[in-house]
């Protein structure tokens, strides 16, 4: 029997319009005209001019031969550039792709002809690196110039056109493009490609709108909230917060680069309420001088992703006046997809069992759908006790499209109609979720599973260690045992023999590193631990 609410009453311009977050900056800019959105060093732009140089930009690339779907990369700072782009690439119908600026040349001109780009905004800081990369490409993209006042670096001669100029040959009344359907692709990112060729995640314009949303109600930002850049806007398009932003009529606070002086700043001179990054980010803010530092008139919420903050850390940025929820997600999920979700009674809890449930990565955002963990071979949910280790998968509106042009990387992931995130982790009884360990860097000894994560969060805990990961190392008997790799807190010092003797105190005897290796440990540009280059590192020596 048909539906009877169905029966005549069909979707029609009155009553249906496809989600995309460039609306939000529309009705900012009708609303509120005047007020601040954008502020970059000197530089004050209100809602009013922030969307019409958001049309003028996509007038221009209109103009210029840029059609629905096709691609837009660009290789920019934390600029008021990088904001408009999320806005005046969608705006013609076009795909924006952010790019990592910390990547190197033979990467980047993969991405470039992967995603078919046919042109590239760059930052004039960064126009030395596309040169090499454009020597690369197969197919070069057409390049234009962006040359912000704030950078105070060297400029390369070039003859490609300036932003600014080929802005002013856009109109600002331009009637932007409108997805024809709420499943356009609105950007595609790129993984990291640690275990081959990056693969070009594509997201959606409905996926946008509502974890855009969603950053807000998890957040708990209020209209006119101020947010600061220390995240880099290319790392899942800044997690959708260059739109969450404009839905609050928030005001973005834009930095070239993430140190310490101007964190503080921008703390104590723009009323800032709201930021995100990495624990690297938090410790350069808590290890800044004192000098440098302000007390912070209301406290201001940090979310922070990756590794788990040391319980040490998490005191210190309290006592600074700092509210750190941490966060989970992946690329595939448009950024933040999970939040420690916190209990107002678990504030009443002592230091140490606060720190562990902080450790946990929680429950879904309320734009997500499904979350579990489960038997990957099965893909039944394991027992929720804490324990039973499965994989987190993830099921959506804020899960990617899938992966440009790799339909077999894409079946893969969606197989048996879940997103397989690749993380494993437990579930507790009320619902929340920890993570143990990716897939790749669980260590096998002896036919047991050593998660590397746990025996981190051991090490963290010793007062002389700032940060550590473990890998696993070859053993003749055993197949595999840990390595640690320690970069030891500032004045601090600790042997591999003291180190050993923590470990032994608190794991099984089989868990405790076989090495311990100190020094500089590799980070991505968002804070993240490279495993893939320690590991890589220890084949080398093994090798040697």
């Amino acid at each position: 029997m048909s539906n009877l609410y169905n029966i005549g009453l069909d979707r029609n311009p009155a009553n249906y319009q496809p989600l995309t977050p460039i609306e939000f900056l529309e009705r900012s800019a009708q609303a509120f005209p005047g007020h601040t959105a954008i502020v970059h060093g000197g530089l004050r732009r209100s809602y009013g001019a922030f969307y019409d140089r958001s049309r003028q930009l996509a007038s221009a690339l209109a103009q210029w031969g840029i059609a629905r779907g096709q691609t837009v990369s660009v290789l920019l700072a934390n600029t008021p550039a990088m904001l408009e782009c999320h806005y005046g690439v969608p705006m013609c119908g076009a795909v924006l792709h952010a790019i990592n600026t910390r990547l190197d040349a033979a990467i980047i001109a993969f991405q470039l002809d992967h995603a078919l780009s046919r042109l590239v905004i760059v930052d004039a800081e960064f126009l030395p690196l596309l040169q090499d990369v454009l020597a690369l490409c197969k197919t070069p993209p057409a390049v234009i110039v962006y040359d912000d006042p704030e950078f105070d670096g060297p400029r390369v001669t070039t003859d490609a056109p300036d932003y600014e100029a080929f802005l002013t040959a856009g109109n600002p009344e331009f009637a932007w493009l409108q997805p024809q359907d709420e499943w356009d692709a609105i950007a595609i990112s790129y993984t990291s490609g640690t275990t081959g060729d990056p693969k070009g995640v594509v997201t959606h314009h409905r996926g946008a709108y509502l974890l855009a949303q969603g950053n807000a109600l998890t957040a708990s930002m209020a209209k006119h909230a101020v947010y600061l850049w220390t995240l880099p806007m290319f790392h899942c398009n800044g997690w959708c917060f260059p739109w969450t932003l404009s839905a609050i009529v928030g005001t973005h606070v834009c930095l070239r680069q993430v140190r310490a002086e101007p964190i503080w700043q921008a703390l104590g001179n723009e009323g800032v309420t709201h930021l995100c990054g990495a624990p690297i980010v938090m410790s350069l803010m808590i290890q800044a001088p004192e000098t440098v530092k302000c007390p912070l008139d209301t406290p201001v919420q940090f979310f922070t992703a990756a590794a788990p903050p040391p319980e040490k850390l998490l005191a210190e940025m309290k006592e600074a006046g700092f509210d750190v929820t941490h966060l989970y997600g992946l690329t595939e999920t448009y950024g933040p997809a999970v939040v420690n979700d916190w209990h107002v009674d678990w504030s009443d809890l002592p230091p140490e069992e606060q720190a562990r449930l902080k450790a946990r990565q929680g429950v879904r955002y309320l734009p997500l759908e499904g979350l579990d963990v489960l038997d990957p071979e099965t893909m039944q949910p394991v027992p929720r006790d804490g324990k039973t280790i499965g994989e987190v998968m993830f099921r959506g509106n804020v899960v990617m499209k899938g992966y440009f042009r790799n339909p077999a990387a894409t079946a893969e992931a969606f197989a048996g109609g879940w997103f397989h995130s690749g993380d494993l982790g437990v579930i507790y009884p009320d619902g929340y979720i920890q993570l143990k360990d990716r897939s790749k860097d669980v260590i096998i000894s002896g036919g047991e599973n050593i998660s590397s994560i746990e025996i981190e969060e051991v090490l963290y805990r010793h007062p002389a260690v700032a940060v550590t990961a473990v890998v696993a190392m070859p053993h003749d008997k055993w197949g595999e045992t840990p390595c640690a790799y320690v970069e030891l807190a500032e004045g601090q010092e600790a042997s591999a023999e003291a180190l050993r003797a923590w470990c032994r105190e608190h794991l099984a005897h089989y868990k405790v590193p076989g090495r311990f290796v100190f020094g500089v440990i590799p980070r991505t540009s968002t804070g993240k631990i490279q495993k893939f280059a320690l590991r890589n590192q220890l084949r080398a020596t093994e090798d040697a």
